[in-house]
């Protein structure tokens, strides 16, 4: 039988709940066999500096433990040089070519994915599963739209890294947000604070 393998990709500085409600829908909407997290290198959108790869990727192995059909992925952390989606997904079907792969991108991506580098290569690799609230509008280049892509259905949850970071600057409360295990390396590892070693900004 061919594997189902969910592709979930980002910075995750840090990984929170929501990133976790989205890689849960997916198992279960997608019927995933597996689901790949892969924390970004150095994505060449970005222009944030990120805490070092060696954090985000502790954090995301302590947020996904409890489930095993979760694995951390970390070609895009080991490869030199700004990382792009079209080469991790070569680089995966080369590794495991009998699978069938799903690749669970947000609104925002979908909608920026025609500027993506090699973006009609990796449609032609890759089925679409796009994360969008109720309602959402599905607005993206009408090249993307042509091809097939299914819609994860997401409850609204108002968080994000960046307001995470801000609010461990301040010294308030994250508990609610990420798991209470990336919560405490957060604390023990003095990240995201405010002239800390590594502010994460």
């Amino acid at each position: 039988m061919t594997r189902r393998i969910g592709l979930l990709g980002g910075t995750f500085d840090p990984v929170h709940n929501a990133h976790l409600a989205l890689a849960c829908t997916a198992l279960d909407t997608l019927a995933l066999d597996e689901l790949r997290w892969i924390p970004a290198g150095r994505p060449w959108q970005k222009v944030r500096h990120l805490s070092s790869s060696k954090d985000r990727a502790a954090m995301l192995q302590l947020a996904i433990a409890g489930e095993p059909r979760f694995v951390l992925e970390r070609c895009e952390l080991d490869r030199t040089g700004p990382t792009y989606t079209l080469e991790t997904v070569r680089e995966l079907q080369q590794r495991i070519p009998d699978a069938q792969w799903m690749l669970i991108i947000g609104q925002d991506q979908f909608a920026n994915l025609h500027t993506w580098f090699g973006w009609q290569e990796l449609l032609s690799r890759v089925t679409l599963a796009v994360a969008a609230r109720p309602g959402a509008d599905q607005t993206a280049d009408e090249l993307v739209r042509a091809h097939a892509y299914q819609v994860l259905a997401m409850p609204l949850m108002d968080i994000t890294a960046t307001a995470i970071r801000e609010r461990v600057g301040r010294g308030e409360s994250i508990d609610a947000l990420v798991p209470q295990a990336v919560a405490r390396y957060i604390e023990e590892h003095a990240l995201y604070r405010s002239g800390g070693a590594n502010p994460g900004s």
